[in-house]
């Protein structure tokens, strides 16, 4: 099937890609219950090679930059409590983790989680950490701008491949929370 953005060679439905995926990826796909089907999120492979953004949008896409999300692992700390959570956000945006983030999770302090704690406590690898398939308790807060994207390429739980979701899909994820200035 063609990819509705992009230029990929081949997009292929997630719930017929689930080994392309991690585990908590592939979970995620299988038990989805969104309004938007899960055969609309979509796999497409993609080199790890060329995942620096500059050769990946050369090799798959001018439109991609304007079409990407980017999901990062925040840790909010507060006395000796530490919360995790996943923020997306247009790719060509920052995340506001000490306003937004910090007082969304009543953090006294917060940034981004280091890798060995992100990708050991979402199972996924560095690179391809995605908003399908985050540990249940973890909050997902989400710019409202992601949702308004007809589909949002986001990684796919590795390095190798991405996925295609519809926007509209992110809000309906189990704890997300859209949140207005996430992004800036």
């Amino acid at each position: 099937m063609r990819a509705p953005i992009g230029d990929f060679d081949n997009a292929v439905p997630a719930p017929e890609a689930l080994a392309e995926l991690t585990a908590p990826v592939a979970e995620a796909v299988r038990n989805w219950q969104g309004s938007v089907p899960a055969e609309q999120i979509l796999y497409v492979d993609t080199d790890p090679d060329l995942a620096d953004t500059a050769v990946f949008v050369q090799h798959y896409g001018a439109d991609l930059p304007e079409l990407s999300a980017n999901c990062v692992v925040v840790a909010g700390k507060r006395g000796g409590e530490t919360t995790l959570a996943a923020c997306l956000v247009l790719s060509r945006t920052k995340v506001d983790v000490n306003g937004t983030v910090r007082r969304q999770l009543g953090a006294r302090k917060a940034s981004f989680a280091p890798m060995e704690l992100a990708t050991g406590e979402t199972g996924m690898e560095y690179g391809g950490i995605t908003p399908l398939g985050l540990p249940a308790d973890w909050p997902l807060l989400v710019d409202p701008a992601v949702l308004e994207l007809s589909y949002a390429l986001v990684g796919s739980g590795r390095r190798r491949g991405k996925l295609l979701v519809p926007g509209k899909a992110f809000a309906e994820i189990p704890g997300a929370v859209v949140i207005e200035g996430l992004g800036i």
